[in-house]
């Protein structure tokens, strides 16, 4: 579907400058023509040319059961990180990075993974054209965001280092609907109306992580697949779980992400 450029949607979006030859999401061309959007980005990375790029739309009738895709484990998740979380607005996404590093591992994963920063896929809801915010979707249909947990292997120093190999990183992938208010978002959520513009940052007292997921016995369900990151430079080596449970968030917390 072609995003038609009107003013209503570009209201909803991350408000940033435009840069000539920058990268850019479908949501964002409004306020920068001038940017690649994802059917150009491999005019930033040509790896973004790839055979194994993400997100994918997953057909359940052509998913296969695995065996040994057995619940992950999940190590410090419920500890709550003892400096507080950094919120950065860069352009693209709201992300949180981690410095406790919380762990997964088991559920068909190789060796552990360590987290290091999540963030959340949006679109533009209303009229006249509504765009779901997820990235990934099942059988074509998408829900309105989606939050991403991102992991380096345990013995990588960095995201840099981890990229250096074949399933460097490891992504928790939750799709987000419109429900019941999450009490355990407010306080991040409340700081979103600080950060609304590219380079605006703010710290937040830290939560555990597993206080922003399902809970851990709805964890189970999941689809995995290999794939890429969904941004330049699109790095192949992605080991993707995306979960079946979504996390839950009222109408009027949804509006306070999509009204950045």
């Amino acid at each position: 579907m072609e995003l038609l450029c009107l003013a209503l949607l570009c209201l909803h979006i991350l408000k940033t400058e435009a840069v000539v030859g920058h990268w850019c999401y479908r949501t964002q061309k409004c306020e920068q023509p001038q940017c690649e959007d994802p059917p150009q980005w491999h005019q930033v990375s040509a790896a973004c040319r790839g055979r194994s790029q993400s997100p994918v739309n997953i057909v359940t009738r052509n998913v296969l059961y695995d065996k040994n895709l057995k619940p992950l484990t999940f190590e410090g998740y419920d500890v709550k990180d003892s400096a507080k979380w950094a919120l950065e607005n860069n352009g693209h996404t709201v992300k949180v990075a981690l410095s406790a590093s919380p762990k997964i591992g088991g559920g068909g994963l190789r060796k552990k993974y360590k987290a290091v920063e999540f963030h959340l896929h949006w679109g533009v809801p209303g009229e006249p054209q509504n765009i779901p915010g997820s990235e990934h979707s099942i059988d074509g249909e998408k829900y309105p965001m989606e939050l991403h947990v991102v992991h380096i292997r345990e013995d990588a120093s960095d995201v840099t280092e981890a990229k250096k190999s074949p399933g460097g990183l490891a992504v928790l992938a939750f799709f987000i609907k419109a429900d019941e208010e999450n009490k355990n978002y407010a306080t991040l959520l409340s700081e979103l109306e600080n950060i609304k513009y590219k380079g605006q940052s703010a710290r937040v007292d830290a939560l555990p992580l597993s206080s922003l997921l399902p809970p851990e016995e709805d964890l189970g369900r999941y689809y995995r697949y290999e794939g890429s990151l969904t941004s330049p430079d699109c790095y192949e080596g992605v080991i993707w779980t995306v979960f079946e449970k979504p996390v839950e968030l009222s109408l009027a917390q949804g509006r306070e992400v999509h009204e950045l």
